[in-house]
């Protein structure tokens, strides 16, 4: 199943995108390594509440172009939500933003605090969270050597990681597992995880953005899954208590991948978040 119905060029590059309902618009912006299928059990939800809903794949990602020789990191990411929005007329939004994109988010908010008017990060990377000590080997010592590996060797890799991402093991198998690997059943989509998304898994994207966090204006709340393995829940206090007037809200029983474990949990927050006065 994929939520995404549509495509877009934006800044020369094409976007798969779903623009639904109407009402106040909300971005959501998937993590990694994932796609926006991680919010198909979210989006529809928030649809029905009277929201206008964008969901994309970020550039490089899912059914998104993999440009060759553009910048997919975080920052550029974050210039191209502008383009974004301004190809879809939105000139301010709610945001709705996990893992990376939680660092899009908040980048976007720094950057343009007039064109947000709420933010939502769930289990987002921050300060020198990332990457994890499994992809900092490959980064430092084998990038160049996976973007050859087999799909075997590949697929087994990235089950590894995947099944971290959830605190119930067996949501992260069957067609779940698979929607996650199908983006990279072929050589292309196997070099492009590598070049588009592991390439860019560096924390200076958001260590260079810390000491703005308490310049912030938006209202924040920040989601978190008690037992994510890869975002530990300190820096979900770490980043909360940087950020003026930030909520916290935990979730027991959840890993990284919170919509998986608990993606009615995590639409309740969001309708209560983005409905408050």
């Amino acid at each position: 199943m994929t939520l995404l119905t549509s495509d877009l060029v934006v800044d020369g590059v094409r976007l798969a995108y779903r623009d639904q309902g109407r009402g106040m618009p909300v971005i959501f912006i998937h993590g990694t390594p994932s796609h926006s299928y991680e919010w198909r059990d979210v989006v529809p939800h928030i649809e029905a509440d009277g929201f206008r809903a964008v969901t994309y794949d970020l550039l490089g990602y899912g059914r998104s172009e993999r440009p060759v020789n553009r910048d997919t990191s975080v920052a550029a990411q974050t210039d191209l939500l502008a383009h974004l929005l301004d190809a879809l007329d939105i000139e301010r939004a709610d945001i709705v933003a996990h893992d990376i994109g939680g660092a899009v988010g908040l980048r976007f908010a720094v950057a343009h605090p007039e064109r947000v008017r709420r933010l939502l990060v769930i289990d987002s990377v921050s300060y020198d969270s990332w990457p994890s000590p499994t992809w900092r080997r490959i980064i430092d010592e084998h990038l160049d050597d996976c973007m050859s590996m087999s799909q075997e060797a590949f697929d087994d890799l990235l089950t590894r990681q995947l099944e971290m991402t959830v605190a119930d093991g067996s949501l992260m198998t069957g067609g779940v597992l698979e929607a996650y690997l199908a983006p990279h059943r072929s050589a292309l989509g196997r070099a492009s995880f590598f070049e588009h998304q592991v390439r860019h898994y560096d924390a200076k994207y958001t260590e260079e953005i810390s000491d703005a966090l308490g310049g912030l204006s938006v209202p924040v709340r920040v989601l978190w899954g008690e037992e994510d393995r890869w975002q530990p829940l300190h820096y979900a206090r770490r980043l909360s208590g940087a950020i003026p007037d930030a909520d916290l809200v935990t979730v027991p029983g959840a890993g990284h991948f919170l919509m998986e474990d608990a993606p009615e949990r995590v639409v309740e927050e969001i309708r209560t978040f983005l409905s408050a006065p």
